[in-house]
């Protein structure tokens, strides 16, 4: 059975030197990895019986699983929040785009000493599909703090997985139709840790997988099969071998020990798609503000500094990455990032959790009316005023008449007021600029 968190409290300076890890905390390096459109239904170790996840599943055994880990429902909306540290009320203009004057996780990395490599997805800068309004106008890998890519989608759309178009250090490239894309990002990061340096390193992976289209894999039965639900189970299935294809190079590597790796997702499941947990259905939700849409893995590994067989329930949201992973390699964290650093509880301690969390959503500025909410573990609160209990009203189907409420909701309510009255209701468009 999972060892609940344990109730002590660690107090995890940052080193006076950038890039120096703490007394406290030896993690060297750093690996986050992070999936493309699949919510925590589809894991082993968060009970699905449907998917093959063993590796992912075999890292929440030896390291720290959480179960109440938040994204923004849609994948840039995701990325630019998990690499900057603040909400998409503050930095977010529009769709495939992430601000120049932002300052990235990469950069932080790059700054204080790192080695740097981003494999996977990019769409950060609007490539040549896009808007013309936007295209080109965000960011290149290089000027976000990456020394080496590998990236699907940078300023040209392209194949992703099999025969796919690959941005590989600055230049286009196209693959022969034998090449999987997934299988080329994950062999560039592990040639990447491979390299020959007395520095430590960062890795972002944002991966390809396993967004629509839904094709075979290299481990499907068939290359020819559309079936879009077993594609899905497939690509799944595929993603976790690529996992494990990492953390065992870091085990040959001999990093295992002093590199930390986060896996999680960037929003829940393709709406298409379905899947069964605990005995009861879940439509996949990517695009809406729900669980469905909004609830992801979170698991952490670290050998001998991250305990073995964890469960954490702790709050986390997006915002707190940047941070956790800063405070994890003794960078300094700067005062103005809006997230609360989880290291404590990665290293089996019980922190300063969050006790509630803000989302602003608002894909496409220029034409989507922003939808905002703040919640808590249980209680969820729009900024419209609808109110909900997500611990018995998952769906968001029947919201709670706020002029009737127990003590406890009430208690809620008055939090989560205070709260969304304090957070922004407007945030930027690119046209604005």
């Amino acid at each position: 059975m999972a060892k609940e968190c344990l109730t002590a409290t660690v107090i995890v300076c940052c080193a006076a030197a950038l890039g120096q890890a703490t007394p406290e905390s030896p993690i060297r390096n750093v690996v986050l990895i992070m999936a493309d459109d699949v919510g925590y239904e589809c894991f082993g170790c968060y009970g699905s019986q449907q998917y093959t996840t063993p590796r992912i599943d075999a890292l929440a055994r030896q390291g720290v699983r959480f179960t109440h880990c938040y994204s923004q429902p849609l994948c840039t909306p995701s990325r630019v929040k998990l690499m900057t540290g603040m909400s998409n009320a503050e930095n977010y203009a529009a769709f495939s785009v992430l601000r120049r004057d932002q300052t990235t996780l990469g950069q932080y990395f790059q700054t204080a000493g790192f080695r740097t490599m981003v494999a996977g997805k990019w769409q950060l800068l609007a490539a040549e599909q896009y808007n013309e309004s936007f295209r080109g106008k965000g960011s290149w890998p290089s000027d976000t703090g990456f020394d080496q890519s590998c990236l699907w989608q940078v300023n040209v759309f392209g194949k992703r997985y099999w025969q796919p178009l690959l941005n590989v250090n600055g230049r286009n490239q196209q693959f022969d139709q034998d090449t999987y894309g997934p299988d080329q990002c994950t062999t560039a990061i592990t040639d990447f840790i491979s390299q020959a340096s007395d520095k430590p390193f960062f890795v972002y992976y944002p991966m390809i997988l396993v967004h629509s289209p839904f094709l075979p894999t290299p481990d499907s039965s068939s290359r020819k099969t559309k079936a879009a639900q077993q594609n899905f189970e497939d690509m799944v299935a595929y993603m976790d071998v690529i996992v494990g294809r990492i953390v065992d190079h870091l085990v040959e590597t001999g990093h295992a020990n002093d590199t930390l790796v986060i896996f999680t997702s960037d929003n829940g499941t393709h709406r298409t798609l379905s899947s069964r947990l605990d005995g009861r259905l879940i439509q996949g939700g990517k695009g809406l503000p729900t669980d469905a849409g909004t609830r992801v893995p979170l698991v952490a590994y670290c050998p001998g500094t991250v305990p073995s067989g964890v469960t954490c329930d702790d709050l986390v949201d997006f915002n707190d990455f940047l941070p956790t992973l800063l405070s994890a390699t003794g960078i300094e964290t700067p005062t103005h990032l809006e997230g609360i650093s989880f290291l404590p509880q990665l290293l089996g301690q019980l922190g300063t959790p969050r006790r509630v969390m803000y989302c602003y959503y608002c894909p496409r500025p220029e034409r989507t009316v922003p939808i905002r909410f703040v919640r808590s573990k249980r209680w969820k609160l729009y900024g419209n005023g609808s109110f909900f209990d997500i611990q018995n009203d998952v769906l968001e189907q029947h919201p709670v008449d706020t002029q009737r409420l127990r003590p406890d909701a009430q208690d809620a309510f008055e939090e989560l007021s205070a709260a969304i009255q304090a957070s922004p209701a407007k945030g930027q468009s690119l046209l604005e600029y």
